[in-house]
């Protein structure tokens, strides 16, 4: 269930705002005259978030790739060059 928090707490219950955030980590939401205005969430679910987005759009491109018929690369081949690097780097 969302966490919704009118804003006058983020003034005068910030404390408890910061451990709603840290102990449920989820974001939570804040209204201003009973309507939507903002979102709080703890830096750790922010990051974990913007993880998740960067390997949704990673995924997005190797779909679009795949679709328009790129057949990408072996295990083999993959294998191949993260050795090749590994030796160049000694």
């Amino acid at each position: 269930m969302p966490i919704i928090k009118p804003i006058s707490d983020l003034r005068n219950k910030s404390n408890e705002i910061s451990k709603l955030a840290h102990n449920f980590n989820e974001p939570i939401f804040i209204t201003k005259n009973g309507e939507g205005d903002l979102v709080v969430m703890s830096m750790q679910h922010y990051s974990k978030l913007q993880l998740k987005l960067d390997i949704l759009a990673k995924l997005s491109v190797a779909q679009n790739q795949k679709a328009a018929g790129n057949k990408g690369k072996t295990l083999k081949q993959v294998m191949s060059s993260i050795r090749n690097s590994i030796d160049a780097g000694s």
